[in-house]
């Protein structure tokens, strides 16, 4: 996958919003609360970060490519060097699942207007 697919992807979840943040990072949230994280800046070490379980976690940062996530870490994120550091199969799931994991967590009351709402298409936060 490269950035725009990953773009299209995260943005085909209901109810995604996308803003940028500190500067250089297009950030994914679902509920104000992000899972994803995409680094605009090419002079940084990695190309991207999201929300993981904390048994993929483990096993995510033993892979070539992959890291602890930069100040996100404790929280099981993890931090890609390159998109192709996983296969694009893998990367729409794992992506899927941080979306979920944050759903999951959100506010009742916060998740049932969300269900209820219509779902927007690529909605932008600024």
């Amino acid at each position: 996958m490269d950035i725009e697919q990953v773009h299209a992807h995260c943005l085909s979840f209901p109810h995604v919003t996308e803003v940028v943040l500190w500067g250089n990072d297009l950030v994914f949230k679902i509920g104000g609360k992000m899972f994803a994280v995409i680094g605009l800046d090419p002079a940084s070490d990695h190309c991207m970060s999201f929300k993981c379980t904390p048994e993929k976690f483990a096993e995510l940062i033993e892979e070539d490519g992959i890291v602890p996530a930069p100040y996100v870490a404790r929280y099981h994120w993890v931090a890609l060097a390159r998109f192709n550091a996983l296969s694009e199969k893998e990367l729409k799931a794992l992506l899927r699942t941080a979306y979920d994991l944050v759903l999951e967590k959100l506010p009742k009351k916060l998740k049932a207007d969300l269900v209820l709402a219509p779902p927007k298409r690529s909605s932008k936060c600024r």
